[in-house]
């Protein structure tokens, strides 16, 4: 079986946890922590970079420095992970749900506007498949009503928009390094700061309310409880394992990057028929190739094709169910939202293996697997 997702190996991480067990320090914030900090604010730009746990994690600091109420409202995509809506439902905020754009999943921007009421406090972005949302509009949204971004930038690394880093943009990002991104951790996450409002009080947050960064920086005399927060600092070992991953990204993103062309490619006539549709990719984004994906035409094509290419041993796996229908929102919310374009994509939208090794002529196969499942329809 090709898989959907096979996690890459650059060969310096044991390399690396084996210096951190040296190290002697072995929970978080220790050289790691420190230098994969340093590579996010000088690559990107980012005026803080704090690891976490996990995107969920830093999603859940996101939502805590928005400092939401009880029925503060927060927009954001129905077709993204459940984390991009829980992290802010658990402040106990709202969460109003945008329509996806017919050209990608990403949120309609231009449909954001009509969704702000006086209790609309955030806007959160979704870079589906790495590819940039229009965030000039969005940002000039967020002037004129005195809103807070927070990008999810889960699939995102290393992506940008007008030349702009994406996490770069809203007052605050989320990253993801879970297994299936391009650059992993097996777990692990990141939030990027780039308000200043923000910056003392997000460390205090990750470091489980404390001023704790602040005493060893010599800023306070001692340190305690000054707020709320968690334990979101990931070990030194997810640190030492990220580290090594960074040092590869730009040789990562090059064969990633060629897997994808070499997809495009394949697919073109049949998208040029009018078959599928292949990932559009906005003028004012560019590609990470963080995934590739098609649209079929209806759930039992995509059904179909997805058991016909497992038959030949190809994993091909579908995404998002739209949150607006899930059992936990309908169940917990009146808001009945008629969001067509997000279950177009829960429908239709398949998956096809895309990691570092996997080879060209395996991409040849299952381009000419999909063709042939469409010569016979």
């Amino acid at each position: 079986m090709t898989p959907f997702n096979k996690p890459y190996i650059t060969g310096k991480e044991t390399h690396y946890l084996y210096q951190a067990v040296q190290a002697g320090k072995l929970s978080g914030n220790g050289i790691f922590t420190q230098r994969c900090h340093q590579y996010f604010t000088e690559r990107y730009g980012f005026k803080k970079a704090l690891l976490t746990t996990s995107c969920t994690d830093a999603l859940e600091m996101a939502a805590m420095l928005c400092d939401l109420k009880e029925g503060d409202e927060v927009i954001i995509p129905s077709y993204t992970f459940v984390s991009t809506a829980l992290a802010f439902i658990r402040e106990g905020a709202t969460v109003i749900f945008a329509d996806s754009q017919e050209e990608n999943p990403n949120l309609d921007a231009n449909k954001i506007e009509s969704l702000i009421t006086e209790r609309t406090k955030v806007i959160v972005p979704v870079h589906y498949a790495g590819v940039a949302c229009d965030m000039d509009k969005i940002m000039e949204l967020a002037e004129r009503y005195n809103l807070i971004v927070v990008e999810d930038a889960a699939q995102a690394i290393d992506s940008y928009y007008k030349g702009r880093p994406l996490g770069s943009i809203g007052h605050l990002a989320t990253f993801s390094f879970h297994e299936t991104k391009n650059i992993i951790a097996g777990e692990g996450g990141l939030l990027a700061i780039n308000d200043e409002r923000f910056k003392l009080r997000a460390e205090i947050l990750w470091e489980k309310g404390t001023n704790r960064s602040q005493f060893f920086r010599g800023e306070v005399n001692k340190y305690g409880w000054v707020d709320t927060g968690s334990s979101f600092l990931p070990s030194e070992i997810i640190a030492a394992f990220l580290f090594a991953q960074l040092e590869e990204l730009d040789n990562i993103q090059n064969r990633r990057k060629d897997l994808w062309n070499k997809y495009r490619e394949g697919l073109q006539e049949l998208a040029d028929s009018e078959k599928i549709r292949l990932p559009q990719i906005p003028e004012y984004a560019t590609n990470n190739a963080h995934m590739f994906y098609i649209i079929c035409s209806s759930l039992e094509e995509r059904s179909a094709l997805i058991a016909y290419l497992k038959e030949r041993g190809i994993m091909a796996v579908f995404h998002y169910l739209s949150l607006h229908k899930s059992k936990f929102y309908t169940s917990n919310f009146s808001l009945r939202p008629e969001l067509p374009v997000a279950d177009l994509y829960t429908d239709c939208l398949v998956r096809l293996p895309l990691f570092y090794e996997l080879e060209m002529d395996m991409v040849e196969t299952i381009v000419g697997d999909i063709v042939n499942f469409y010569k016979n329809r």
